[in-house]
């Protein structure tokens, strides 16, 4: 089939043919861009915690009145809560990763550092949080009991000994053995040292730069008269533990408010509500995006069609096959969506420069837009299927017909 009757034919519809042409332009660089970014959410979405999520539970215990001791208190519900059947362990602590709220610190190597060499978030602990949390430590040891220590809230963090994540160890201590290493909490000696690290534990902050750097503290600090306790219930117990557990702190002592039970899954869910909802929304615009397209394109041929009713019957008559008109306005679409692609490909990588340069995205991968090129190509020949099937019906006898 010759292309220059067909150009021939654009050239005489020219603005139907650019508002097309712009319109799929515009479609292929807000998905592609929209894709990359729903892609960004997802993989946010997926990030593993590093602790065990489906079978652990927090909550807050807030005592009241003159005779609450929170520094006794804390010993004797965790004796209950490991004593308790389906709990396979208990800790103290001061967060949880994903919670939204927690401690930030800088660790140094040098004393009065004026920049810290690494952020991190603070998990003050006991000796057998790391079980609790189900985080793998890969390196070094556990906390001792004789190493913890009680501190009164708002009282500086001084502890000798430390458990990092291994992302914060290699932030501080580049390709080097970290185990043994001191640092500094804060502009002055004395210093902390690393005991273990654990392959991964991150932050209460979903949106950190370093939601990977974690530290655990050997610490009880009673903030004010409350305490949070982490419970890792036995596999498949979860539930029924916990249900079992608010009912054992009320009665254990009356002179408190047990808070509302939360689950990790829980609060993953709630962390990443906000990259949920842009992901819908994100897919919602996709699909009217290439609804309102493929909309544009079968309104514009059949427009087309229906002007060149007569001009179909003619080449009819003259011969052509029902084929022939069909790849006709196959064709003419695969032109216009072209040259829209080649248009729209220019203007996907520049909004996805914008971004970097506006709100430090990533780079839009370069295998989006030939993708996007091959879905619009066949969005575009569907979609001009109906009416040129209709074209294709067209009888010879229509071109004898008179106005």
């Amino acid at each position: 089939m010759e292309i220059r009757p067909i150009l021939s034919a654009l050239m005489r519809s020219k603005v139907s043919m650019i508002l097309i042409g712009l319109q799929v332009a515009l479609t292929l660089a807000i998905v592609c861009n929209a894709l990359f970014i729903i892609g960004q959410r997802v993989d946010q979405m997926n990030r593993p915690s590093g602790m065990n999520e489906s079978d652990t539970f927090y909550f807050s215990s807030s005592g009241f009145g003159e005779g609450f001791n929170p520094a006794a208190t804390i010993g004797e519900d965790l004796a209950v809560l490991r004593s308790m059947p389906g709990v396979a362990e208990a800790t103290s602590t001061n967060s949880v990763p994903m919670s939204g709220g927690g401690w930030g610190t800088g660790l140094s190597l040098q004393p009065n550092q004026k920049t810290s060499t690494a952020g991190t978030t603070i998990y003050l602990v006991d000796d057998r949080a790391l079980d609790t949390f189900g985080v793998n430590l890969v390196a070094g040891r556990n906390f001792k009991p004789e190493e913890m220590t009680t501190v009164n809230f708002g009282d500086e963090l001084k502890p000798s000994v430390i458990i990092v994540t291994k992302a914060l160890a290699e932030k501080l201590f580049p390709g080097e053995n970290a185990i043994g290493k001191q640092v500094y909490m804060g502009e002055e000696p004395p210093t902390s040292t690393i005991v273990g690290i654990v392959e991964k534990t991150q932050q209460p902050w979903m949106e950190s730069d370093e939601v990977e750097n974690s530290t655990f503290v050997p610490v009880y600090m009673p903030f004010g008269n409350s305490t949070r306790y982490l419970v890792r219930a036995e596999p498949g117990r979860r539930d029924e533990v916990l249900k079992a557990v608010e009912q054992k702190m009320a009665e254990t002592n009356t002179s408190r408010i047990i808070g509302k039970m939360r689950t990790m899954e829980e609060t993953r869910q709630e962390a990443y509500a906000g990259d949920r909802a842009m992901a819908i929304i994100l897919g919602v615009v996709i699909v009217a995006l290439l609804g309102i397209t493929a909309l544009g394109i079968v309104g514009m041929a059949s427009f087309w069609v229906a002007q060149r009713t007569r001009q179909i019957g003619t080449r009819r008559a003259l011969g052509a096959s029902r084929k022939n008109i069909l790849r006709y306005f196959q064709t003419e679409n695969f032109i216009i969506t072209t040259l829209g692609l080649v248009v729209g490909a220019v203007l996907a990588y520049a909004f996805s420069l914008w971004m970097m340069q506006t709100y430090q995205s990533p780079r839009l991968p370069w295998y989006y837009v030939p993708v996007g090129f091959i879905c619009l190509w066949a969005l575009g020949q569907l979609a001009v299927l109906g009416p040129a099937m209709r074209a294709s019906r067209v009888p010879p006898a229509v071109a004898t017909r008179s106005v």
